[in-house]
């Protein structure tokens, strides 16, 4: 048995949308009154129909000939337009089934390439536009797009195309194309979070229903709005010149604005005159707003004042979930071929907790940048061991990260620290008065929230660190996890955008420790209502006390800056009950821990570890108790200045390996920031 397929390009019949009949309507009619019972219709789309070929039908070259003269007639096409493909092929005919009526056609047990992708299209929305392959190879430039189903965080996005799909053919029918036309998009979204991709896949997706004609070769439009410069109209210039440019192919193109410099300016004259002259260009264009993720009243002033003008959709994509993130990366492994062992997560998400800990993240970029180095890392170790293992362990994620995992308890790494005793007695009275707590309902859910006062380089990030795994091996929290950052980096750059990135750090922390360094920056304490700080601080402050059962925030300074950032918030300091202290290294301390750098990593000779002790004893009291003297830091800066001259030394004597000298340790001690007395002055010229 034959079927014959009739397909019309989407341009072509995006042209004729409006006639009250459609190409392919038109066709189907036409054929089957001219052949009768020879040829019967089988499933039609807007651009494609099929046809059951009896023994009666024509040969396909006269069926091609009387289609083409049909299009002639009535469409004014050439013979041989391109527009339009005509194909004959092969279908199997199942056994009828017994008991079946003579003459009916037996249900077909096998269905050709085409029939399967017409029935994949049917419980797959995206498929609606995506195509059988033989059409992706016909329209490469939507061939190449992902399926939104095996997306992540863009669940507003598939609504969308759900709702579309729905309304498409009621539109077409109506012939109310411009209610879609004349309708822009406000996406809410952080960079690295699959725009672009997200405004193909719109595009393919209008285009494919037959809601637009979209230039699907055409590049993306994405236009930066500058920042305002007063009522001068000059600053849309280069964007007037994008509208009004007239297009060559009649179809639409999509022009992305990122808006966020204008987030508190779109009331003003000025964006209401852009929205005005987008508006008159609403034909030529797919218009997308684009803007940070920020707080809902942000995002509803936006959408209000772009809708006075515009018809709009808004999507937000918030950002990715821990286990959203987790999903992205086993996804974008398993495309090269390869997959995580049961415990290689834990190291995985350390990295992105790393990646994370300058308060900027890049969602898929960031995961995939992420993956790439694992993968160049994996690789590069199977190839050294002559294997090539596809599954990624533990050992390979742990590897990546900065900061080694340890397999220590908490309280061994505690105790091992220099000086450590001393916090692990604060530590473990604190943990205890929680467990209490925890364990005595009547007493409610206690705050376990930490201050961490002291200098610099007194071991307040490390001890943080093992506080959270201790808290974990105990049971008081369920991840133990630990995420690093510097108070600044929890302010936005944009006005309505520093609540939902502190509250999306505080998220990515729950069941674990969240770290804040130098938290006192939070504060000014100059009565600048425009400083995204004191934001910071309201939101964190209510994440501390809604969570306050499954999440620890340590913030950490200065001791007198700390007690003023606790002084100029009210509430803080009473969420914030247990304070320890970390006071200077002694001269003593600080010697173990260069001895315990150097003992770790190098060999060294008889000499310098005498003449290292002699030199930390003679450190004078106003530099080791200056408040700027950073501590375990001055220390860990003379260690790698003192290996970086012993390397270069062997480099230069062509020594394989790495022996410490006293010279090296002299020679490091040469730098000014670790001389001691007064440097003496060379005066040049001659005497």
């Amino acid at each position: 048995m034959k079927q014959l397929v009739i397909e019309l390009s989407d341009f072509f019949v995006l042209a004729h949308r409006d006639d009250d009949v459609l190409p392919i309507a038109f066709l189907s009619e036409a054929l089957t009154k001219k052949y009768g019972g020879a040829l019967r219709q089988g499933k039609a789309a807007f651009t494609s129909a099929s046809f059951i070929l009896s023994d009666a039908a024509p040969e396909q070259a006269d069926l091609e000939k009387e289609i083409r003269a049909l299009l002639a007639e009535k469409y004014q096409l050439p013979n041989d337009t391109d527009a339009l493909t005509v194909t004959v092929e092969e279908v199997q005919q199942a056994p009828k089934e017994s008991g079946e009526h003579a003459g009916e056609q037996a249900p077909r047990q096998e269905r050709t390439e085409r029939e399967k992708g017409a029935a994949k299209q049917e419980s797959d929305p995206l498929s609606a536009f995506f195509g059988s392959k033989a059409e992706a190879e016909a329209e490469p430039p939507f061939a190449d797009l992902p399926d939104i189903n095996d997306l992540v965080g863009c669940d507003e996005l598939k609504s969308l195309f759900d709702e579309l799909a729905l309304i498409a053919p009621v539109v077409a029918e109506n012939k109310t194309f411009d209610t879609v036309r004349y309708r822009a998009y406000l996406f809410s979204i952080g960079e690295g979070y699959g725009y672009t991709t997200y405004l193909s896949l719109l595009s393919a997706k209008l285009s494919h229903l037959g809601l637009r004609q979209v230039d699907g070769r055409a590049k993306i439009l994405e236009e930066v709005l500058p920042p305002p410069k007063g009522e001068d109209a000059e600053v849309f210039s280069d964007i007037f010149r994008v509208l009004r440019r007239v297009s060559t192919t009649g179809k639409a193109q999509v022009l992305s604005l990122d808006i966020s410099e204008w987030i508190s300016h779109v009331n003003s004259r000025l964006f209401r005159m852009l929205l005005m002259e987008i508006e008159r260009n609403m034909r030529d264009f797919i218009i997308v707003f684009r803007m940070p993720f920020v707080d809902k009243e942000v995002l509803f002033g936006v959408q209000a004042a772009i809708a006075d003008v515009l018809s709009l959709k808004t999507l937000t994509f918030p950002p990715f979930t821990r286990e959203e993130i987790a999903r992205c990366a086993k996804a974008e492994l398993a495309a090269y071929g390869f997959h995580f062992s049961s415990g290689a997560m834990e190291g995985f998400d350390n990295r992105i907790a790393e990646e994370k800990s300058d308060g900027r993240f890049y969602g898929l970029k960031t995961i995939k940048k992420v993956v790439r180095e694992l993968l160049y890392q994996k690789q590069l170790d199977n190839a050294r061991r002559g294997k090539n293992e596809r599954t990624v362990t533990r050992r390979d994620t742990a590897a990546l990260c900065a900061a080694p995992i340890e397999a220590r308890s908490g309280a061994e790494q505690l105790l091992d620290l220099v000086g450590g005793a001393r916090i692990a007695a604060r530590i473990n009275e604190i943990i205890a008065q929680i467990e209490l707590a925890r364990a005595d309902k009547s007493l409610g859910s206690p705050c376990i929230h930490m201050r961490f006062v002291g200098n610099p380089g007194t071991g307040k990030t490390t001890v943080a660190r093992i506080v959270g795994k201790i808290l974990k091996e105990r049971g008081v929290l369920r991840v133990g996890g630990f995420f690093e950052y510097s108070g600044r980096d929890f302010c936005g750059r944009y006005i309505g955008e520093t609540a939902p990135k502190t509250a999306g750090m505080c998220r990515d922390a729950y069941g674990s420790v969240l770290f804040i360094d130098e938290a006192y920056s939070l504060y000014r304490g100059d009565g600048n209502d425009r400083d995204f700080g004191r934001e910071a601080l309201d939101t964190l402050i209510a994440e501390m006390e809604n969570h306050r059962a499954d999440l620890v925030v340590i913030m950490a300074g200065y001791t007198d800056d700390m007690e003023r950032l606790m002084q100029g918030n009210a509430g803080l300091a009473g969420r914030m009950p247990y304070v320890i202290e970390f006071p200077n290294f002694t001269r003593e301390e600080l010697y173990l821990i260069f001895a315990s750098m150097v003992g770790s990593h190098f060999k060294c000779d008889e000499a310098l570890l005498p003449r290292a002790k002699a030199y930390f004893d003679s450190l004078p009291d106003d530099m080791i108790t200056a408040k700027e003297f950073s501590n375990a830091r001055f220390v860990r800066n003379l260690f790698e200045r003192t290996w970086a001259k012993a390397s270069m030394r062997c480099q230069l004597a062509g020594k394989g390996s790495v022996i410490l000298t006293k010279d090296d340790f002299e020679r490091s001690l040469g730098d000014k920031e670790f001389a001691l007395g007064p440097r003496t002055k060379h005066r040049i010229g001659f005497m």
